[in-house]
């Protein structure tokens, strides 16, 4: 038997990635000419992760498994950038 990722461990994983695309959302507000592509992207993002959040309410150990792993690769990814 595998262990299973704790459900709220994946909330505040999926915390971290909403702090990182509003903190990218804000710069581009703030951006002499804002590039309004950039910021529709980001306002898609954050409504996945919103909708992911809902998710996890529900969602089973695999599916938890499953979040966990696309948001560790999001965080990464983010704060590699």
């Amino acid at each position: 038997m595998s262990e299973h990722v704790n459900p709220e461990a994946v909330e505040h994983l999926a915390q971290d990635v909403i702090n990182l695309y509003t903190e990218q959302l804000m710069k581009e507000r703030r951006a002499p000419v804002p590039d309004p592509e950039r910021m529709e992207r980001l306002k898609a993002e954050l409504a996945a992760c919103a909708a992911d959040q809902q998710a996890l309410e529900d969602a089973g150990p695999a599916e938890v498994d499953e979040i966990a792993a696309r948001y560790a690769a999001r965080a990464q990814e983010l704060k590699g950038q």
